[in-house]
């Protein structure tokens, strides 16, 4: 049978009634379609079964398949068609083998649209030159401007280390590995350091550089507690 236009109406009026509750929003939109998502997916698991910020925090994953400057574009097409008007837009990208005007373009973008409605602003989480670097970072201060490959090397090297196999993209497992077998909080420090030390140069010219710690960072906040100290 099929279903009432009425019925659907009315799920999906009262499912934007309870996300227009949720205090702090968060819509993340990630270049990989799963390595980036799968990892922020963890923070989102655990905010949701923490009591104390589940009914306030809302965290909206969306993988793009998409580089740079078409991560963006496909945010603010997604806020203007769903009508958002507040909460934190973050956009997840690697430099790779693009051009420096589009990796550093969304910086700019970015802060352009920010000058339109302060409730509603869009932030860069961008990794130079993938996000291998954030992840290796858990397990070392590293500052070597090396090929991704030589990232993946470092993780795989680890990982054997902490019998856990090799490093593998696309990994659901990724974001509890680092938290428990990595130091996230020193990852945050040592990423927060390599920009400090970097203030003057464009995104693109900070290799290697990471700006996910900042995303990081805001999630876990709202982590529960046990959590929450791994982080911060």
């Amino acid at each position: 049978m099929p279903k009432k236009v009425g019925t659907e109406n009315w799920r999906k009026k009262r499912r934007q009634e309870y996300l227009e509750m949720k205090e702090f929003r968060y819509y993340i939109f990630c270049e990989g379609e799963q390595t980036e998502p799968l990892y922020f997916s963890g923070f989102k698991k655990l905010i949701e079964d923490n009591p104390i910020y589940r009914d306030m925090v809302l965290i909206q994953i969306e993988p793009c398949g998409a580089e740079t400057m078409r991560v963006i574009n496909r945010a603010e097409r997604y806020i203007k068609e769903n009508h958002i008007e507040k909460g934190q837009i973050w956009c997840v990208y690697d430099k790779d083998s693009f051009p420096a005007e589009n990796f550093n373009g969304v910086v700019s973008r970015a802060e352009s649209l920010n000058k339109d409605n302060p409730l509603l602003q869009y932030h860069t989480a961008w990794s130079n030159e993938c996000i291998e670097f954030w992840f290796l970072l858990h397990f070392a201060y590293y500052t070597s401007n090396n090929h991704r490959s030589e990232y993946i090397s470092f993780l795989n090297e680890k990982y054997r280390e902490l019998g856990i196999g090799k490093y593998q993209k696309n990994n659901s497992a990724t974001f509890d590995i680092l938290m428990n077998q990595g130091n996230p909080k020193l990852a945050s420090r040592y990423a927060r350091r390599i920009i400090e030390d970097n203030m003057k140069l464009s995104p693109a010219d900070i290799a290697p550089g990471t700006k996910v710690y900042e995303l990081v960072e805001e999630l876990a906040k709202y982590l529960p507690e046990e959590y929450r100290e791994k982080f911060m």
